[in-house]
Protein backbone atom coordinates (compact mmCIF):
# COMPACT_ATOMS: atom_id res chain seq x y z
CA UNK A 1 0.00 0.00 0.00
CA UNK A 2 2.97 2.36 -0.02
CA UNK A 3 3.49 5.14 -2.22
CA UNK A 4 6.70 6.33 -4.36
CA UNK A 5 7.48 10.09 -4.47
CA UNK A 6 5.73 11.56 -7.55
CA UNK A 7 7.81 13.43 -9.88
CA UNK A 8 8.06 17.22 -8.67
CA UNK A 9 7.28 18.23 -12.81
CA UNK A 10 3.63 15.59 -11.87
CA UNK A 11 2.46 17.26 -8.57
CA UNK A 12 2.77 21.05 -7.08
CA UNK A 13 2.95 22.23 -3.87
CA UNK A 14 -0.52 25.03 -3.15
CA UNK A 15 -1.56 27.67 -0.85
CA UNK A 16 -4.89 29.14 -0.47
CA UNK A 17 -4.20 32.85 0.05
CA UNK A 18 -7.29 35.25 -0.89
CA UNK A 19 -6.17 38.80 -1.35
CA UNK A 20 -7.28 41.51 1.06
CA UNK A 21 -9.06 43.55 -1.13
CA UNK A 22 -11.27 40.27 -2.58
CA UNK A 23 -12.59 39.85 1.38
CA UNK A 24 -12.91 43.58 1.28
CA UNK A 25 -14.95 43.48 -1.46
CA UNK A 26 -17.07 40.57 -0.29
CA UNK A 27 -17.83 42.58 2.60
CA UNK A 28 -18.74 45.76 0.83
CA UNK A 29 -21.35 43.84 -1.21
CA UNK A 30 -23.22 41.96 1.55
CA UNK A 31 -23.18 45.36 3.07
CA UNK A 32 -24.88 46.87 -0.42
CA UNK A 33 -27.67 43.63 -0.36
CA UNK A 34 -30.65 44.63 -1.75
CA UNK A 35 -33.44 42.68 -0.24
CA UNK A 36 -36.93 41.16 -2.10
CA UNK A 37 -39.97 41.33 -0.06
CA UNK A 38 -40.60 38.79 2.82
CA UNK A 39 -42.44 35.62 1.99
CA UNK A 40 -45.78 35.18 2.35
CA UNK A 41 -46.16 32.12 4.19
CA UNK A 42 -44.20 31.26 7.77
CA UNK A 43 -42.24 28.48 6.65
CA UNK A 44 -39.21 27.44 3.70
CA UNK A 45 -42.00 25.80 1.33
CA UNK A 46 -40.94 29.24 -0.75
CA UNK A 47 -37.23 28.68 0.37
CA UNK A 48 -34.85 31.09 2.08
CA UNK A 49 -37.20 33.20 4.41
CA UNK A 50 -35.43 36.66 4.34
CA UNK A 51 -35.63 36.68 7.52
CA UNK A 52 -33.20 34.12 7.83
CA UNK A 53 -30.98 35.21 4.97
CA UNK A 54 -30.43 38.48 6.58
CA UNK A 55 -29.37 37.00 9.49
CA UNK A 56 -26.20 34.60 8.05
CA UNK A 57 -25.75 37.69 5.75
CA UNK A 58 -25.04 40.20 9.03
CA UNK A 59 -23.02 37.56 10.36
CA UNK A 60 -21.13 37.00 7.04
CA UNK A 61 -20.48 40.61 6.92
CA UNK A 62 -19.33 41.43 10.69
CA UNK A 63 -18.35 38.15 12.44
CA UNK A 64 -17.20 35.77 10.15
CA UNK A 65 -13.37 35.51 9.50
CA UNK A 66 -12.13 33.57 6.59
CA UNK A 67 -8.98 33.94 7.67
CA UNK A 68 -9.45 31.14 10.21
CA UNK A 69 -10.48 28.84 7.40
CA UNK A 70 -7.83 29.91 5.53
CA UNK A 71 -5.55 29.04 8.02
CA UNK A 72 -6.72 25.83 9.02
CA UNK A 73 -7.32 24.42 5.31
CA UNK A 74 -3.58 25.65 4.82
CA UNK A 75 -2.28 23.75 8.21
CA UNK A 76 -2.85 19.99 5.63
CA UNK A 77 -0.59 19.76 2.63
CA UNK A 78 -2.30 20.39 -0.75
CA UNK A 79 -1.30 20.22 -4.33
CA UNK A 80 -2.49 21.15 -7.89
CA UNK A 81 -1.50 18.23 -10.93
CA UNK A 82 -2.79 18.60 -14.30
CA UNK A 83 -5.12 14.82 -15.15
CA UNK A 84 -6.69 15.41 -18.64
CA UNK A 85 -5.94 18.67 -19.22
CA UNK A 86 -7.38 20.30 -16.21
CA UNK A 87 -5.25 20.97 -12.97
CA UNK A 88 -6.97 19.13 -9.93
CA UNK A 89 -6.46 20.59 -6.19
CA UNK A 90 -6.37 18.05 -3.80
CA UNK A 91 -4.76 17.30 0.15
CA UNK A 92 -2.72 14.65 1.11
CA UNK A 93 -1.90 13.85 4.29
CA UNK A 94 -0.06 10.42 4.96
CA UNK A 95 -0.07 8.16 8.06
CA UNK A 96 2.85 7.77 9.93
CA UNK A 97 2.26 3.91 10.24
CA UNK A 98 3.69 2.63 6.85
CA UNK A 99 1.25 -0.19 6.35
CA UNK A 100 -1.71 2.81 6.94
CA UNK A 101 -4.33 1.69 3.74
CA UNK A 102 -4.73 4.63 1.33
CA UNK A 103 -8.32 6.25 0.94
CA UNK A 104 -9.64 8.89 -1.75
CA UNK A 105 -12.30 10.68 -0.29
CA UNK A 106 -14.79 12.58 -2.73
CA UNK A 107 -17.12 15.40 -1.99
CA UNK A 108 -20.71 17.00 -3.23
CA UNK A 109 -22.27 19.95 -4.12
CA UNK A 110 -22.96 22.56 -2.47
CA UNK A 111 -19.70 21.64 -0.37
CA UNK A 112 -15.70 21.07 -1.04
CA UNK A 113 -12.89 19.26 0.15
CA UNK A 114 -13.37 20.65 3.45
CA UNK A 115 -15.97 18.39 4.23
CA UNK A 116 -13.72 16.15 4.81
CA UNK A 117 -10.90 18.39 6.86
CA UNK A 118 -12.24 16.96 10.92
CA UNK A 119 -11.55 13.74 9.29
CA UNK A 120 -8.02 14.09 8.69
CA UNK A 121 -6.33 13.74 11.97
CA UNK A 122 -8.46 10.53 12.92
CA UNK A 123 -8.01 8.48 9.83
CA UNK A 124 -4.64 9.03 9.51
CA UNK A 125 -3.33 8.91 13.41
CA UNK A 126 -6.54 6.57 15.11
CA UNK A 127 -4.35 6.37 18.31
CA UNK A 128 -4.39 9.86 19.04
CA UNK A 129 -8.25 9.81 18.91
CA UNK A 130 -8.71 7.03 21.30
CA UNK A 131 -8.72 4.40 18.14
CA UNK A 132 -5.69 1.28 17.14
CA UNK A 133 -3.21 2.28 15.51
CA UNK A 134 -4.43 -0.55 12.68
CA UNK A 135 -7.33 1.22 11.20
CA UNK A 136 -4.82 3.87 9.62
CA UNK A 137 -5.21 5.79 6.27
CA UNK A 138 -3.83 7.80 3.75
CA UNK A 139 -6.06 10.41 3.13
CA UNK A 140 -6.37 11.88 -0.47
CA UNK A 141 -9.09 14.44 -1.20
CA UNK A 142 -9.47 16.04 -4.49
CA UNK A 143 -12.08 18.62 -5.19
CA UNK A 144 -14.18 17.73 -8.05
CA UNK A 145 -13.58 20.18 -11.62
CA UNK A 146 -15.16 23.03 -11.30
CA UNK A 147 -15.19 23.34 -7.47
CA UNK A 148 -13.16 24.88 -4.92
CA UNK A 149 -9.29 25.34 -5.96
CA UNK A 150 -9.47 22.99 -9.25
CA UNK A 151 -9.44 24.20 -12.79
CA UNK A 152 -13.05 25.08 -14.43
CA UNK A 153 -13.49 23.10 -17.13
CA UNK A 154 -13.63 25.09 -20.29
CA UNK A 155 -15.06 21.82 -22.20
CA UNK A 156 -18.00 19.78 -21.85
CA UNK A 157 -17.83 16.02 -20.73
CA UNK A 158 -16.93 15.87 -17.48
CA UNK A 159 -19.09 13.70 -15.99
CA UNK A 160 -18.83 11.15 -13.09
CA UNK A 161 -17.20 8.37 -15.50
CA UNK A 162 -14.54 10.96 -16.68
CA UNK A 163 -14.11 12.73 -13.07
CA UNK A 164 -14.09 8.91 -11.98
CA UNK A 165 -11.00 8.11 -14.50
CA UNK A 166 -9.32 11.28 -13.21
CA UNK A 167 -9.31 10.29 -9.77
CA UNK A 168 -7.88 6.45 -10.89
CA UNK A 169 -5.46 8.61 -12.74
CA UNK A 170 -4.30 10.40 -9.26
CA UNK A 171 -4.26 7.45 -7.09
CA UNK A 172 -1.76 6.23 -9.68
CA UNK A 173 0.26 9.31 -9.55
CA UNK A 174 0.77 9.34 -6.15
CA UNK A 175 2.32 5.75 -6.56
CA UNK A 176 -0.47 3.85 -4.83
CA UNK A 177 -0.60 0.36 -5.93
CA UNK A 178 -3.85 -0.32 -3.73
CA UNK A 179 -6.12 1.72 -2.50
CA UNK A 180 -10.15 2.39 -1.11
CA UNK A 181 -12.71 5.38 -1.91
CA UNK A 182 -15.39 6.89 -0.05
CA UNK A 183 -18.22 9.31 -0.73
CA UNK A 184 -21.40 11.05 0.02
CA UNK A 185 -23.96 13.15 -2.72
CA UNK A 186 -22.00 13.35 -6.34
CA UNK A 187 -19.08 11.85 -4.67
CA UNK A 188 -20.86 8.92 -3.90
CA UNK A 189 -21.83 8.74 -7.61
CA UNK A 190 -18.64 8.95 -8.66
CA UNK A 191 -16.88 6.58 -5.82
CA UNK A 192 -19.83 4.20 -7.60
CA UNK A 193 -18.51 4.21 -10.97
CA UNK A 194 -15.48 3.60 -9.30
CA UNK A 195 -16.76 0.60 -7.93
CA UNK A 196 -18.37 -0.41 -11.29
CA UNK A 197 -14.94 0.45 -13.38
CA UNK A 198 -13.03 -1.58 -10.89
CA UNK A 199 -9.36 0.03 -11.91
CA UNK A 200 -6.17 -1.70 -11.26
CA UNK A 201 -5.50 -1.11 -7.06
CA UNK A 202 -8.79 -0.28 -6.15
CA UNK A 203 -9.68 -3.02 -3.20
CA UNK A 204 -13.17 -1.54 -1.94
CA UNK A 205 -15.53 1.38 -1.68
CA UNK A 206 -17.52 2.74 0.95
CA UNK A 207 -20.84 5.01 0.63
CA UNK A 208 -23.04 7.14 2.69
CA UNK A 209 -25.31 8.10 -0.27
CA UNK A 210 -26.08 4.35 -2.00
CA UNK A 211 -26.93 4.72 -5.20
CA UNK A 212 -29.13 1.42 -5.60
CA UNK A 213 -32.54 2.12 -6.30
CA UNK A 214 -33.92 -0.76 -8.49
CA UNK A 215 -34.31 0.00 -12.18
CA UNK A 216 -38.07 -0.41 -11.62
CA UNK A 217 -39.36 0.30 -8.75
CA UNK A 218 -41.67 -3.34 -7.48
CA UNK A 219 -45.76 -2.11 -6.94
CA UNK A 220 -45.85 -3.99 -3.61
CA UNK A 221 -42.87 -2.18 -1.31
CA UNK A 222 -42.12 -2.67 2.22
CA UNK A 223 -42.72 0.19 4.84
CA UNK A 224 -39.01 1.05 4.25
CA UNK A 225 -39.05 0.67 0.39
CA UNK A 226 -42.05 3.51 0.26
CA UNK A 227 -40.49 5.62 2.33
CA UNK A 228 -37.05 5.91 0.26
CA UNK A 229 -39.83 6.40 -2.81
CA UNK A 230 -41.73 8.86 -1.04
CA UNK A 231 -38.02 10.32 0.11
CA UNK A 232 -36.94 10.33 -3.78
CA UNK A 233 -40.41 11.94 -4.75
CA UNK A 234 -39.73 14.95 -1.91
CA UNK A 235 -36.29 15.57 -3.52
CA UNK A 236 -37.15 15.54 -6.89
CA UNK A 237 -40.19 17.49 -6.22
CA UNK A 238 -40.25 20.21 -3.67
CA UNK A 239 -36.34 20.17 -2.50
CA UNK A 240 -35.37 19.86 -6.29
CA UNK A 241 -35.42 23.58 -7.24
CA UNK A 242 -31.47 23.88 -7.25
CA UNK A 243 -31.03 20.12 -8.96
CA UNK A 244 -33.27 21.22 -11.81
CA UNK A 245 -31.96 24.94 -12.37
CA UNK A 246 -28.94 23.42 -12.56
CA UNK A 247 -29.51 20.83 -14.53
CA UNK A 248 -30.58 22.99 -17.15
CA UNK A 249 -29.46 25.94 -16.94
CA UNK A 250 -26.44 25.91 -14.71
CA UNK A 251 -24.99 29.38 -17.05
CA UNK A 252 -28.19 31.21 -15.57
CA UNK A 253 -27.65 30.10 -12.25
CA UNK A 254 -23.79 31.47 -12.39
CA UNK A 255 -25.03 35.03 -13.91
CA UNK A 256 -27.57 34.56 -11.09
CA UNK A 257 -25.19 34.30 -8.49
CA UNK A 258 -21.36 35.28 -9.46
CA UNK A 259 -22.74 38.94 -8.59
CA UNK A 260 -24.43 38.72 -5.38
CA UNK A 261 -23.05 37.07 -2.49
CA UNK A 262 -26.25 37.27 -0.70
CA UNK A 263 -27.83 35.17 -3.59
CA UNK A 264 -24.99 32.48 -3.08
CA UNK A 265 -25.48 32.28 0.59
CA UNK A 266 -29.53 32.02 0.24
CA UNK A 267 -28.48 29.24 -2.67
CA UNK A 268 -26.28 27.30 -0.71
CA UNK A 269 -28.22 27.38 3.15
CA UNK A 270 -31.22 26.30 1.48
CA UNK A 271 -29.43 22.75 0.62
CA UNK A 272 -28.41 22.76 4.03
CA UNK A 273 -31.68 23.62 5.57
CA UNK A 274 -33.95 20.81 3.78
CA UNK A 275 -30.80 17.77 4.04
CA UNK A 276 -29.78 18.11 7.27
CA UNK A 277 -30.47 16.31 9.93
CA UNK A 278 -31.84 19.25 12.22
CA UNK A 279 -34.94 20.13 14.42
CA UNK A 280 -36.49 23.08 12.16
CA UNK A 281 -32.89 25.37 11.26
CA UNK A 282 -29.72 23.95 9.57
CA UNK A 283 -28.17 26.04 12.49
CA UNK A 284 -29.00 23.17 14.49
CA UNK A 285 -26.55 20.48 13.01
CA UNK A 286 -24.41 23.32 11.52
CA UNK A 287 -22.31 25.63 12.71
CA UNK A 288 -23.30 29.11 10.75
CA UNK A 289 -19.31 29.00 10.53
CA UNK A 290 -19.57 25.74 9.10
CA UNK A 291 -22.10 26.63 6.57
CA UNK A 292 -20.06 30.07 5.55
CA UNK A 293 -16.95 28.21 4.93
CA UNK A 294 -18.80 26.53 2.01
CA UNK A 295 -20.25 29.74 0.86
CA UNK A 296 -16.79 31.86 0.94
CA UNK A 297 -14.90 28.85 -1.00
CA UNK A 298 -17.76 28.93 -3.64
CA UNK A 299 -17.64 33.04 -3.36
CA UNK A 300 -14.14 33.41 -3.70
CA UNK A 301 -13.36 31.07 -6.42
CA UNK A 302 -16.56 32.13 -8.50
CA UNK A 303 -17.86 28.69 -8.83
CA UNK A 304 -21.45 29.09 -8.76
CA UNK A 305 -21.24 28.34 -12.29
CA UNK A 306 -18.83 26.05 -12.78
CA UNK A 307 -19.91 23.42 -9.86
CA UNK A 308 -23.20 23.73 -10.85
CA UNK A 309 -22.82 22.22 -14.19
CA UNK A 310 -22.00 19.01 -12.47
CA UNK A 311 -25.64 18.73 -12.40
CA UNK A 312 -25.95 19.35 -16.50
CA UNK A 313 -23.37 16.93 -17.35
CA UNK A 314 -24.90 14.31 -15.56
CA UNK A 315 -28.67 14.89 -16.13
CA UNK A 316 -29.48 11.36 -16.89
CA UNK A 317 -28.16 10.42 -14.10
CA UNK A 318 -30.90 8.46 -11.41
CA UNK A 319 -30.78 7.10 -8.26
CA UNK A 320 -30.15 3.60 -9.55
CA UNK A 321 -26.41 3.13 -9.96
CA UNK A 322 -24.53 -0.09 -11.79
CA UNK A 323 -24.83 -3.45 -10.12
CA UNK A 324 -21.27 -3.62 -8.06
CA UNK A 325 -19.68 -7.15 -7.35
CA UNK A 326 -16.19 -5.20 -5.62
CA UNK A 327 -16.21 -4.99 -1.73
CA UNK A 328 -19.27 -2.33 -0.88
CA UNK A 329 -19.38 -0.55 2.84
CA UNK A 330 -22.75 1.39 3.07
CA UNK A 331 -23.50 3.61 5.89
CA UNK A 332 -27.45 5.25 6.18
CA UNK A 333 -28.22 8.32 7.96
CA UNK A 334 -31.34 8.35 9.43
CA UNK A 335 -32.15 11.70 8.23
CA UNK A 336 -30.98 11.26 4.83
CA UNK A 337 -33.30 11.98 1.68
CA UNK A 338 -33.93 9.62 0.08
CA UNK A 339 -33.02 6.85 2.81
CA UNK A 340 -32.45 3.60 1.53
CA UNK A 341 -34.15 0.35 2.64
CA UNK A 342 -31.22 -2.34 3.77
CA UNK A 343 -33.45 -4.85 1.13
CA UNK A 344 -32.71 -2.55 -1.93
CA UNK A 345 -28.92 -2.08 -0.75
CA UNK A 346 -28.52 -5.80 -0.27
CA UNK A 347 -29.36 -6.56 -4.01
CA UNK A 348 -27.64 -4.00 -5.64
CA UNK A 349 -24.34 -4.93 -4.07
CA UNK A 350 -23.66 -8.80 -4.26
CA UNK A 351 -20.33 -8.25 -2.66
CA UNK A 352 -21.71 -6.23 0.42
CA UNK A 353 -18.54 -6.37 3.21
CA UNK A 354 -20.62 -3.81 6.08
CA UNK A 355 -24.22 -1.54 6.61
CA UNK A 356 -24.03 0.50 9.12
CA UNK A 357 -27.47 2.01 10.39
CA UNK A 358 -26.37 5.49 12.13
CA UNK A 359 -28.57 7.01 14.75
CA UNK A 360 -28.40 10.67 13.46
CA UNK A 361 -27.11 12.50 11.02
CA UNK A 362 -28.68 13.38 7.45
CA UNK A 363 -27.40 13.77 3.52
CA UNK A 364 -23.66 15.94 4.44
CA UNK A 365 -22.35 13.27 6.92
CA UNK A 366 -19.20 14.38 7.33
CA UNK A 367 -19.93 17.88 8.30
CA UNK A 368 -23.18 16.94 10.59
CA UNK A 369 -21.69 13.92 11.86
CA UNK A 370 -18.21 13.27 11.83
CA UNK A 371 -16.97 11.29 14.51
CA UNK A 372 -19.73 8.62 13.30
CA UNK A 373 -18.47 8.88 9.92
CA UNK A 374 -14.86 7.99 11.00
CA UNK A 375 -15.96 5.15 12.82
CA UNK A 376 -17.83 3.83 9.73
CA UNK A 377 -15.11 4.05 7.71
CA UNK A 378 -12.83 2.16 10.31
CA UNK A 379 -15.51 -0.81 10.76
CA UNK A 380 -16.71 -0.87 7.16
CA UNK A 381 -13.34 -0.76 5.30
CA UNK A 382 -11.19 -2.82 8.02
CA UNK A 383 -11.48 -6.04 6.26
CA UNK A 384 -9.90 -4.75 2.89
CA UNK A 385 -6.62 -4.45 5.13
CA UNK A 386 -6.19 -8.06 4.42
CA UNK A 387 -6.10 -7.80 1.03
Amino acid sequence: MTASSPAPADIRPFRVAIPDAEVDDLKERLARTRWPDRETVRDWSQGVPVENARSLVSYWEHEYDWRRFETGFNSFPQFLTTIDGLDIHFLHVRSANPDALPLLLTHGWPTSIADFLRLIGPLTDPVAFGGDATDSFDIVIPSLPGFGFSGKPTDAGWDVTRIAGAWTELMHRLGYRSWSAHGGDWGAAITTVLGAMKPEGLLGIHLSTPYAFPEHVPETLTPEERHAVDGLALYAGPLGGSNHLQATKPATVGFALADSPAGQAAWIYEKFQSKTDNRGLAEDTLSIDTMLDAISLSWFTNSAASSARIYWENRSATMAGPKLTLPVAVTVFPRDIPRLPRSWIEAAYSNLIHVGLADRGGHFAALEQPEILVSELRTGLRGLRAS
